[in-house]
Order: C-alpha cells, then sequence, then structure tokens
C-alpha cells in the first residue's frame, strides 16, 4: 500500500507550507528529506504525520531504500534556489540542481514514483534567453529539458509548477538566502534602511505561499503531467515594493544575473502552460505588516 508523500528540502520556506497544506488535505503520511543548508528545525510541522530525515537527494536510493515500495509522490523543491548566490556558490549549486536533481529523477522513474517538481520564472523568462543568465537559471533550464526527454523514451510521469518570487511565513529574512521580501521586513523591524539593488526598476510578480501551496496540491492530484505556473497578476519593481514600507532606503551596486522583468513564462519547451494567479496582493500584505508591527 502506498502510504507516504515524499517532500525534498521539507524543513524550508516553500516545503514547510506546502508539508502543512498536505496533512490537512491528504491521507498520506509525509517525509522530509532535507540536508538543511538553508531548510531550518523552527520549520518542522509539529504532527505525528510527519518525519524528517537529515540527508542529501544524491543519496535518496540509500536514505528511502526501506521506503521505496510505500511511496507515492515525491515533491521535488529541495533545491538550490538563489540567482546571485549561485555565482558565489556554483559547486554547491551544481551538486544540488544537477547531481542531486538527477539522482531524484532516476529514483522516480525505476520505481514508477509520480514526480512533482519545481521550475522557475528565472529559467525560461525572457523567451527563453534568460536561461544562461545564471548557473542557477542554467541548471533549472537543463533539467526541464532532461524531464522532457525522460518523457520522450520512457513516457516518465511529472507535474511541473513554476514558482514566481514566493513570499510569506516562514521565509527566510536573514543570510544569503533570503528573499527580498523577508530582508525588507527584518530591516523594518529593526529600523533599518531597505537594500535595493540598482537600478530598483526590476520587476516581479511576487506570489504569496498560500497561493503558491495551493496550485502544489492542484498539479499533485491532477495526474496529467502538465506543466503549472503560479504568479501574482499585478507586477511590482524592487523600489516600488521598497517603499510601500514607508522606510529608508540604501541602493546597492547592480549584480550579475540579475533579471530585470518577471514576465509571464509564456512556453515551455514543447508543453502548453496552465496558469493560475494569485488570490493575496503583496500591497495588501505589506500594508497588514507594516499594521500589525506598529501594534
Amino acid at each position: 500500500m502506498k502510504k507516504f508523500i515524499i517532500v525534498t528540502g521539507g524543513s524550508g520556506f516553500v516545503g514547510s507550507n506546502l508539508i502543512e497544506y498536505l496533512i490537512k488535505k491528504t491521507k498520506y503520511n509525509i517525509i522530509s528529506l532535507d540536508d538543511y543548508s538553508s531548510g531550518t528545525k523552527k520549520n518542522h510541522i509539529k504532527s505525528k504525520k510527519v518525519k524528517y530525515i537529515k540527508g542529501n537527494t544524491k543519496d535518496i536510493d540509500k536514505i528511502l531504500k526501506r521506503y521505496v515500495n510505500k511511496i507515492h509522490s515525491i515533491f521535488h523543491f529541495g533545491e538550490f534556489s538563489r540567482i546571485y548566490q549561485s555565482f558565489l556558490n556554483m559547486n554547491t549549486c551544481i551538486k544540488s540542481n544537477s547531481i542531486g536533481t538527477n539522482a531524484v529523477f532516476n529514483f522516480c522513474l525505476k520505481n514508477k514514483i509520480k514526480l512533482i517538481y519545481s521550475a522557475t520564472s528565472a529559467s525560461l523568462g525572457n523567451k527563453g534567453k534568460d536561461k544562461n543568465l545564471s548557473p542557477y537559471a542554467f541548471t533549472k533550464a537543463k533539467n526541464l529539458e532532461l524531464l522532457e526527454n525522460l518523457k520522450m523514451w520512457f513516457n516518465f510521469k511529472y507535474e511541473v509548477i513554476y514558482f514566481y518570487n514566493v513570499y510569506g511565513p516562514g521565509q527566510i529574512t536573514k543570510g544569503n538566502m533570503a528573499t527580498v521580501i523577508g530582508i525588507f521586513e527584518n530591516c523594518y523591524l529593526r529600523n533599518l534602511p531597505l537594500p535595493v539593488v540598482r537600478p530598483g526598476s526590476q520587476s516581479r510578480r511576487f506570489t504569496h505561499i498560500t497561493d503558491t501551496v495551493k496550485v502544489c496540491y492542484k498539479a499533485w492530484k491532477s495526474n496529467k503531467s502538465r506543466f503549472y505556473s503560479i504568479s501574482n497578476k499585478d507586477s511590482y519593481t524592487i523600489l516600488e515594493v521598497a517603499k510601500m514600507f514607508g522606510k529608508k532606503i540604501k541602493f546597492l551596486p547592480s549584480r550579475k544575473g540579475e533579471r530585470y522583468a518577471s514576465a509571464l513564462t509564456t512556453l515551455s519547451l514543447t508543453n502548453k502552460i496552465y496558469r493560475t494567479y494569485g488570490k493575496i496582493n503583496l500591497s495588501d500584505y505589506v500594508k497588514n505588516f507594516v499594521k500589525n508591527t506598529k501594534k
């Protein structure tokens, strides 16, 4: 009997919120596989239905050997997921996103386990021209190519979900892996100027974590081998977002790999993308954050 869902990166921002949602919506027990490079035990969900395993995805064969015949599906969200930082830690990015992810794909393929994979707008934005903009974008784009080939060669079943600048409860607020909104919130609470990378006109479609995990669940349930995207209809520049907080702003030098637009991906290799727009708007979220912080 299949009774486990695996979530790689289950102690991270998206993974922990997904686990919480899956507990409410499914009958399955959850196993989180995380190396804790950016995840934290603070994100653990207190439930008898969840088991946390510390390990690297490149060793997934060995780590999950005892569970292999009981696994229903795998959400593979445990990858290196920052653009600029992938220049500083290219080897780490490749080990995670190429070697680790290849191991996950092979594990699913040979054991006939359904895969749900997180793609990124960074890999196929700008009509596909951004796929070589950074080591991160390159690895993610290559993984999508591999998935398409696995489908053609072996009729491999998977669902792919494009994420767009996810924010909300559980996001990373400090360090190299912090999100834009997380950094702004942390600076606001510490009464520090909000850092904006020049020119500040870079636009993003910030998407709340609640809207994101709902689409992850939708993709998991569909079982149709589709590509999905979850974004927000409204696009904001980084400078516009910083101004929402009403604090001083300091500009930082421009960085390698910076994307200047987060346009909705219109094509993904040979696949049609099924779009969903989030209901939670960033401006409302920031207003509530500022209002509740002042209390």
